[in-house]
């Protein structure tokens, strides 16, 4: 069974407040998460591969694909 972390574990691990997880959230721009009843969990997996798709190469505005 994969890791799962509270959000004040992950907020620690990303070096971000708590209040910052949960606005992603409302946003639906973070890291993806479960629902256990009224408690929030993020699965290590999918805090992973959301990293992954944060990763750049450079600064600046991305290039348009062809």
């Amino acid at each position: 069974m994969d890791e799962l972390l509270t959000p004040s574990q992950l907020a620690l691990k990303l070096h971000k407040p708590a209040a910052s997880l949960a606005q992603w959230r409302y946003k639906g721009i973070g890291p993806k998460f479960v629902k256990i009843g009224s408690a929030v969990r993020y699965r290590a997996s999918d805090v992973e591969a959301w990293l992954d798709a944060q990763t750049q190469t450079q600064t600046g505005q991305a290039l348009a694909s062809a």
